[in-house]
């Protein structure tokens, strides 16, 4: 009989604090997700195009730096790269956290996405990890991100209604802090780390080959499409919970809770479905297709308990998807080139991030509610029919599916 392999000593304590950093960084930016929308409204200088500004610019900052900071990293080592992110992150955080105007806001949310790590911190995962047990690790890093959306939707709520929104912001740059503690005292230093592919000119290969491999931009578009729509939701959704619903921000958190529990519920069933039924590509489809529906019930429900029942479904659909996508991106591209690959894909994520925010608010400023919910169904269902006739396409042959 065989076995598997194991993780050593050394590989579990990397994966452990790697996983607890990232963690840490991704609460401190999902917190303010369900809260600006709410609290800049007060600030000087408030409009829709503004907060969505706000909501969004990090990812901005995120996307334009992965690649370079990635590429320093390969230069100087990993862990003062992410030291030195983390500490942009920070700095971030004390900008917005003092800020007495949204354009201190939009000027704190520049700077912390300026610490674009992710790359980086994957790439110590990589370093540190062997070949056969690193989907384990960088699904284990995975896990954490999700855990961390999940905890900051509730936790952000509490904390703003204790010390308003600087409140958050203040634990954002101390949480950033204890992640430089962390990095220092207990990740691991690689001994060498990889450098493949450090010419320019091969780098710059791998890039455009990762763009244009067709099976990889179908789930390049999807995530953006779908941190599009994320961004566009939290524009409407706390509005929604506290006018028309009539629960106080402080206890919004009361919504948000049942509903990402519940949508664990939800979401098994198509993990299983997928996985172990074989229909992964027929999965895939029903999740962008419960995005959709989600949307469309969001946008137009003028019923509470709808909107509720919208929201759940909303979560389902975007958490098996993004548990899902990066595991197609790791295992569709071609060899050699995983980590170019990961570098566009994220790039494409805080892209999406980025647009999502601020063209959502400024179509909601200009333009209208109803413009921004048509623009998400279109993105939606364009992705969709782009899934559609690939059938079993390289990208969800179920030799490949993701490890859950």
């Amino acid at each position: 009989m065989i076995t598997e392999n194991p993780m050593t000593a050394l590989e579990k304590r990397t994966v452990g604090s790697l996983a607890l950093l990232y963690s840490f960084r991704m609460l401190g930016l999902f917190m303010v997700l369900p809260l600006l929308a709410l609290y800049a409204a007060d600030l000087p200088g408030a409009s829709p195009s503004m907060i969505g500004l706000a909501l969004g610019v990090y990812g901005l900052t995120q996307a334009l730096l992965q690649i370079p900071f990635g590429w320093l990293s390969d230069h100087v080592g990993r862990k003062p790269v992410i030291i030195g992110g983390l500490m942009l992150f920070a700095l971030g955080s004390i900008v917005a956290a003092m800020a007495d105007s949204v354009y201190g806001i939009v000027l704190g949310r520049t700077l912390q996405g300026a610490g674009a790590i992710a790359s980086t911190v994957m790439a110590l995962v990589a370093d540190l990890t062997r070949e056969e047990q690193r989907t384990k690790a960088m699904a284990m890093v995975g896990i954490s991100i999700g855990l961390s959306f999940a905890v900051a939707l509730v936790l952000g709520p509490v904390v703003a209604a204790a010390g308003g929104l600087a409140a958050v912001f203040w634990l954002t740059a101390l949480l950033a802090v204890v992640g430089v503690a962390i990095v220092i005292l207990l990740v691991p230093t690689p001994q060498q780390s990889s450098t493949e592919h450090s010419d320019v000119g091969a780098r710059a290969g791998l890039i455009k080959r990762s763009l244009l491999d067709p099976a990889l931009a179908r789930l390049n578009f999807g995530v953006f499409t779908l941190h599009f729509i994320l961004m566009a939701c939290f524009l409407v959704v706390p509005g929604f919970l506290e006018q028309s619903a009539g629960i106080d921000r402080d206890r919004h958190w009361m919504v948000y809770l049942p509903a990402l529990l519940l949508s664990i519920v939800g979401m098994v069933p198509l993990m299983i479905l997928a996985e172990r039924g074989g229909r992964l590509h027929q999965v895939f489809l029903l999740g962008i297709a419960l995005v959709f529906a989600a949307i469309a019930i969001l946008g137009f429900t003028s019923s509470t308990a709808i909107f509720y029942l919208g929201l759940w479904v909303f979560f389902v659909g975007f958490n098996y998807l993004e548990a899902t996508l990066p595991s197609l991106v790791s295992k569709t591209v071609f060899a050699g080139g995983k980590g170019t690959a990961m570098g566009v894909y994220s790039t494409c994520q805080f892209l999406g991030a980025f647009a999502g925010g601020a063209a959502g608010g400024w179509i909601l400023q200009y333009m209208s509610l109803a413009a921004l919910i048509v623009l998400c169904l279109i993105l939606a269902a364009l992705w969709w029919l782009i899934v559609l006739p690939a059938g079993q396409p390289s990208a969800l042959k179920q030799d490949q599916l993701p490890d859950t």
